[in-house]
């Protein structure tokens, strides 16, 4: 099930939790944690293939790939010290360890949803302007919510003109069914069942918003900048692993029906979430795409939503609190509290073959 959610957490227990967290260092072995989701699932495979240890060993480290059941709870670890990196999504990455006080680099831009989040409504022919004054399902202070406030933001509306409810994805499905709930927003595969009962309408979705909900591989950027054999070997084995999941023949087929097997999905369901999903297979295209002014502009965004939503933390006086890097050293927010940071240096070099 993809559990790609963020669920409300108090800031004071998480301060208690970075009290644990030591400093960085050099070190030969490293940890990676990641969670179910379409676009992460080559890191599992990755992993069992020996494609990981292929490239960790070329440069004299260990890395341990560890899936966690739970996406939240993933980045919580990571962000308390247990995990050197972790997948996660750009808002996510924003609101919980950059949030937390954990300078964090996002090392590699996988993807961004382009269809696997949208608005459901029930009605044939319904339109999102149909959502105003409507109860709406969904994940509260999710990618779900920001996917929401950006769509009604897009016909002069706001969250004030529907009432949000806070409901788990494990329950999405169930409560469309009932006469109560009349629109929804999630991701696939979800999206993807609730869409395909009758009379339900797709009025907004993620392909309307491109580029805005990334899904990244996440590190401590003390830990990388400690020892860069890290993001080499992390960089070489990611996009060894794209090359085989992007060719058109029986080894590509054969990747990708592990994943899907992995995912509980077979391939042609795998496929069906691909193709909601603008995978960067290629570096320079993920490199590109950070370089790009649209990034800067999503993250203004993003960072506007979670201050919004108390997600930028107590003392934050604005949605500037966070500074946020970028190629080229341009920082959008607090230059004295830079803790996010989009880092092209590894995909550069997978694509200028240096790795």
């Amino acid at each position: 099930m993809n559990i790609r959610f963020l669920k409300p957490f108090c800031v004071a227990a998480m301060a208690v939790v970075l009290s644990f967290a030591l400093p960085a260092s050099a070190k030969d072995d490293y940890k990676i944690a990641w969670s179910i989701y379409v676009g992460w699932m080559p890191w599992g495979y990755a992993a069992d293939a020996g494609i990981v240890d292929k490239w960790a060993g070329k440069y004299g480290i260990t890395i341990e790939v560890v899936q966690i059941n739970e996406y939240v709870p993933s980045i919580i670890q990571y962000t308390s010290g247990e995990f050197d990196g972790c997948t996660m999504t750009n808002m996510d990455a924003l609101t919980i360890p950059a949030a937390g006080g954990v300078d964090s680099t996002a090392l590699i831009v996988g993807d961004f949803s382009n269809g696997n989040d949208g608005i459901l409504l029930k009605g044939a022919e319904g339109s999102l302007a149909d959502i105003e004054g409507q109860q709406v399902n969904l994940v509260e202070l999710s990618v779900s919510h920001y996917t929401l406030a950006r769509a009604l933001d897009s016909i002069g509306l706001s969250e004030r003109d529907v009432r949000v409810v806070n409901t788990s994805d494990a329950d999405m499905v169930a409560a469309f069914t009932t006469d109560d709930v009349t629109s929804v927003v999630t991701w696939n595969p979800l999206l993807s069942e609730i869409l395909a009962m009758p009379d339900v309408t797709n009025v907004f979705d993620s392909s309307m918003i491109p580029g805005e909900i990334i899904d990244m591989l996440v590190v401590n950027t003390e830990t990388l900048a400690a020892d860069p054999r890290l993001g080499k070997a992390l960089a070489g084995a990611w996009y060894e692993t794209m090359a085989v999941m992007s060719d058109a023949g029986a080894a590509g087929d054969e990747a990708k029906t592990l994943m899907a097997t992995a995912s509980g999905t077979d391939l042609a369901g795998y496929n069906a979430q691909l193709a909601a999903t603008r995978m960067f297979f290629e570096p320079q295209s993920a490199v590109d795409f950070m370089r790009s002014d649209d990034v800067v502009t999503t993250m203004k965004n993003v960072a506007a939503f979670s201050f919004k939503h108390g997600l930028l933390g107590e003392g934050a006086p604005n949605s500037e609190f966070i500074g946020i890097a970028y190629p080229g050293g341009k920082v959008v927010g607090s230059t004295s509290n830079v803790k996010l940071r989009f880092d092209d240096t590894y995909m550069n070099m997978a694509a200028t073959g240096e790795l």
